[in-house]
């Protein structure tokens, strides 16, 4: 028999924290977090974290769990997620995932592996020299040539995983985009229902101006420059949060505030519509639709449920 798994999921700012409390709340379901910045203590403003009173009791996973110095990735992801799988499971509770890191999402529910072959200390040295002296863009053209899928799919700016994916190529032979392919193909060792939620794209984008409008009154401000008082700066993992790195520029007087928060804007807008392009990759979703329901969460709670229990993954 394979073990139950819900997942939640949907562009920042679509509304996933409300719905995933009252599902949970149906079907006996405690909540793992698949994003990559509400894992950090002390970084609630602009990850949009969970508060404490909106959880109504409903145990969340992977939340508040790490340093905002230590780093936070697939393989640390896949770990935690499934020891705290085991431990929902071990109460007779079904867990429920849910954020927006659809790449978080596949790693799990397909058990995708990750084993990296042990790094060549002195290829990597290398690989990161070269990327220091050419700059993201130069470097990214690399890639380009040696595995176009992978460049088409890490953007310059993401240096690490350009790295390894060069790293992957010259120890292999065989690129890495394949390898991610034959992966991808895995069939889950879960009984799931992947619901995705979705809204009109000027409503989503309403909805995003007015959550950055909001984390602005809340005290985003003061909240980075509080990490950055103790030492984070912009290297570091979390410090690359969509929020976090806009407000950090103004922070070291390289644009003004107003200018901070309009291309805070804009860059979670196209964080969204990326966050959509993965998931209209992705097989077995459900899309839910919300104008579809009339924007009514007691007809889409309603809708997933009769899923899951058409699946067996709820009694």
């Amino acid at each position: 028999m394979k073990k139950p798994l819900i997942i939640l999921t949907g562009p920042t700012a679509v509304g996933k924290t409300k719905l995933s409390i009252a599902l949970a709340k149906a079907v006996n379901g405690e909540i793992i977090s698949a994003d990559s910045m509400q894992v950090y203590r002390r970084m609630d403003i602009g990850s949009a974290k969970i508060r404490p009173e909106e959880m109504q009791g409903v145990p969340h996973h992977l939340i508040d769990v790490l340093e905002p110095e230590e780093d936070f990735h697939v393989v640390l992801f896949q770990k935690l997620a499934k020891t705290a799988m085991e431990d929902i499971w071990s109460r007779g509770h079904i867990p429920i995932l849910t954020g927006g890191t659809g790449f978080y999402i596949q790693a799990l529910l397909y058990d995708i592996d990750f084993t990296e072959n042990e790094g060549n200390v002195e290829l990597r040295a290398n690989l990161e020299a070269l990327a220091a002296e050419e700059g993201p863009e130069a470097f990214h053209a690399r890639l380009v040539r040696a595995d176009p899928k992978a460049a088409e799919e890490i953007h310059a700016n993401n240096v690490k995983r350009v790295i390894r994916a060069l790293e992957y190529y010259e120890m292999t032979g065989e690129r890495i985009s394949e390898h991610n392919e034959e992966q991808r193909e895995k069939k889950s060792p879960y009984n799931f229902a992947y619901f995705v939620l979705n809204d009109e794209r000027a409503s989503l984008y309403g909805r995003i101006d007015r959550r950055v409008d909001e984390m602005m009154k809340d005290g985003l401000v003061k909240e980075v420059e509080s990490l950055k008082n103790e030492g984070c700066r912009r290297g570091m993992v979390s410090m690359q949060g969509l929020g976090y790195k806009e407000i950090l520029d103004y922070l070291d007087g390289e644009i003004p505030l107003e200018e901070a928060v309009r291309v805070l804007k804009r860059d979670t807008r196209h964080f969204a519509k990326r966050q959509l392009t993965w998931f209209r990759r992705e097989r077995d979703v459900i899309w839910v639709e919300k104008p579809e329901f009339a924007y009514d969460d007691e007809k889409i709670l309603a809708f997933m449920l009769k899923i899951i229990k058409e699946r067996g993954i709820m009694k």
